[in-house]
């Protein structure tokens, strides 16, 4: 009887203890299983939207100097990158033969004009005599015959006509020297514009052939100094951005990989219609127009661009991490949110629905786009999360514009899972 009650004793104490400590366990337990999240705060500030491309650095022109003259090259007066004035004599083809061209021209002109001298001689003695001829014939009729009148008449026609012939042989032969001239002249090179020397394509000593084509011989590019062009090629589903902000005139920036620690500041200055499409991917040129004065920027280097197209002034911002979250399991979330991640509202739609989606109007696709900005980001509610509907604006790196949404400036949202 004894060992009985000691027994029941012994097992209302241990009860008794195990009923103590059951509830602390369980909270234990509890709290060591528990998820802890990860959380970033609603900020308030601007927002810039940029659209990002690659681009490459030309000069606003490119100007090439040919020959138009045929010779070996005697004389090369410029290298690359030097900086020229109109007028510089760049190179010179050896002008010996275009020199004797001109004196050749100018002893035949120097003929002409003899031989018209003595044409016109010819024709004053010519014409003095049929002035005598008519003079005698008026006194009397048979001092002069028919015949010799004829004749009289005929040499003054005929040297009239050997004038004609003359003055049309100075003729030619002036334009035969200023052909000549001009050859001679063309034999200097010269610099049609002030710029740059950005290529050089011949050496002393080189013989050129002009029968042909016009041989390139340089490429200078003018007020390289002042202005350069960056193109761009920007996507179409961008394209529309760029045109708004160039008419806002807002800026754009870019880099180079040449100088990576500067910012070089820039302007749209033409959206080319011409589209590009490369694999089923349309881009259009854009040119962007920066100064260059102190030659950092050279021909063919590649830019990294950033067009601002949007911006916004003292908003909330939230992180784009909580705008990425999505629960993974149901049992973290409250019960009137599970049907946003149980895939009720998201699944595709098969059969009719799916048709009927596929056959909207423009303007349905547009409301549906628009409804894109609809979100939800997920708030810590005791032991679960709760989803919080926000309407979204403008995006930049790391924050996107709430436009609407019941959250306060400092608010705690879920970005992801602690490990």
């Amino acid at each position: 009887m004894n060992y009985l009650i000691k027994f029941l004793i012994l097992a209302a104490v241990i009860g008794a203890a195990t009923a103590a400590g059951y509830k602390p366990a369980m909270e234990y337990w509890k709290a060591r299983n528990r998820v802890t999240w990860d959380t970033a705060e609603v900020d308030s500030g601007d927002i810039t939207r940029y659209v990002n491309s690659t681009g490459k650095i030309e000069p606003v022109l490119s100007v090439s100097i040919g020959s138009f003259v045929s010779g070996p090259i005697v004389e090369l007066n410029v290298d690359f990158n030097d900086e020229v004035k109109k007028g510089d004599v760049l190179a010179r083809v050896d002008p010996r033969l275009f020199k004797a061209n001109v004196d050749r021209d100018e002893a035949t002109l120097a003929t002409r004009e003899a031989e018209l001298e003595r044409v016109e001689a010819q024709l004053r003695q010519s014409l003095n005599n049929y002035i005598r001829g008519q003079n005698l014939r008026s006194k009397n009729e048979d001092f002069m015959s028919d015949r010799e009148m004829d004749a009289l008449v005929f040499e003054v026609k005929s040297l009239q006509a050997q004038r004609r012939l003359a003055k049309s042989s100075i003729l030619q032969a002036k334009a035969s020297l200023e052909t000549s001239q001009a050859n001679l002249k063309y034999c200097e090179v010269t610099a049609p514009v002030d710029g740059v020397v950005t290529n050089r394509l011949i050496n002393p000593g080189q013989t050129l052939a002009a029968q042909f084509q016009t041989p390139e011989l340089f490429v200078v590019a003018p007020d390289l100094r002042e202005k350069v062009h960056v193109f761009a090629s920007v996507d179409e589903a961008d394209i529309g951005l760029i045109q708004k902000a160039k008419l806002d005139n807002r800026p754009v920036t870019f880099t180079v990989d040449a100088h990576p620690d500067e910012v070089f500041d820039g302007e749209i200055e033409q959206i080319r219609v011409s589209s590009v499409s490369t694999q089923n991917v349309v881009t259009y040129p854009v040119v962007i127009a920066a100064s260059n004065k102190d030659l950092k920027l050279l021909p063919g280097m590649t830019a990294s661009i950033s067009f601002e197209v949007d911006s916004t002034v003292d908003v909330p911002k939230i992180p784009n991490a909580a705008l990425r979250f999505f629960p993974d399991d149901v049992k973290h979330v409250r019960e009137s949110d599970r049907h946003l991640i149980d895939g009720s509202t998201w699944k595709p739609k098969t059969g009719a629905e799916e048709e009927e989606n596929a056959n909207r109007t423009a303007t349905e696709k547009a409301e549906a786009n628009k409804k894109k900005h609809q979100r939800h980001v997920w708030m810590v509610d005791g032991d679960l999360l709760k989803a919080v509907e926000v309407t979204t604006g403008l995006t930049e790196n790391r924050f996107t514009e709430m436009v609407e949404g019941n959250l306060d400036v400092g608010a705690a949202l879920v970005t992801g899972k602690k490990d």
